[in-house]
């Protein structure tokens, strides 16, 4: 198995390594955020991505929605201290073959990412009954919207998500406005769209031609 580790702190990674390698699991570079998770996933092709939530530049949900656009087959599983039911809803809903907290002791690691090869979803029990909660209930059926329909900011903030920038913090200053601007028009977007949250705002705006994929702008 050849894993690519995406993860912020220095010493958690080390250790990590370690502990990996002696599962006879082989380590085949390590980013130290989401952009160069995206990046070394493409060049080194690895059969499975550990990938962290909160980072700098670009945080996991992204890197694993431009992971997976660009590389379908790496297996994006993410390993987070993040208790929070939402980001493992928008985690899976963004493509991760997983979910794994940080406190899960070295065996079942182990055993997840086995299963996460047999391209089986890498959850505990718990984890997985919470997602059977939360995806029992059906989304909305949406109608097309066309681009027509959102305003000229609304693209541009579609764009943005798109491409990778996600937080109000730094879509605010893209845009060189307020976060209360920016979540102003994420909930246009998210109403015309009839999406519930910004992944599918991302897969919906993809698969409609409504933005660009990431990295095919003109030279």
């Amino acid at each position: 198995m050849r894993v690519l580790l995406v993860d912020d702190q220095a010493l958690f990674r080390e250790g990590l390594s370690a502990l990996l390698q002696a599962h006879d699991i082989q380590i085949v570079g390590e980013g130290r955020n989401g952009r160069e998770g995206v990046e070394l996933a493409q060049k080194e092709r690895p059969d499975l991505v550990l990938m962290d939530l909160a980072m700098p530049e670009m945080g996991g949900l992204a890197a694993t929605r431009l992971i997976k656009a660009a590389a379908p087959e790496v297996r994006v599983v993410i390993l987070t201290a993040s208790e929070d039911d939402a980001d493992l809803f928008e985690a899976i809903k963004s493509g991760a073959q997983g979910y794994i907290l940080k406190s899960t002791k070295a065996d079942e690691l182990s055993r997840l990412l086995d299963v996460a090869m047999r391209d089986e979803p890498a959850l505990t029990p718990d984890l997985a009954r919470k997602l059977l909660s939360e995806f029992a209930h059906p989304t909305p059926t949406r109608h097309e919207v066309g681009s027509d329909e959102l305003t000229e900011r609304e693209r541009e903030v579609l764009d943005l998500l798109v491409q990778g920038v996600t937080s109000n913090k730094e879509l605010a200053e893209h845009l060189i406005v307020t976060e209360n601007t920016v979540k102003y028009h994420l909930r246009n977007i998210l109403g015309k769209l009839h999406a519930r949250n910004r992944a599918q705002v991302v897969a919906y705006a993809l698969q409609q031609g409504l933005a660009m994929p990431p990295g095919s702008g003109s030279e």
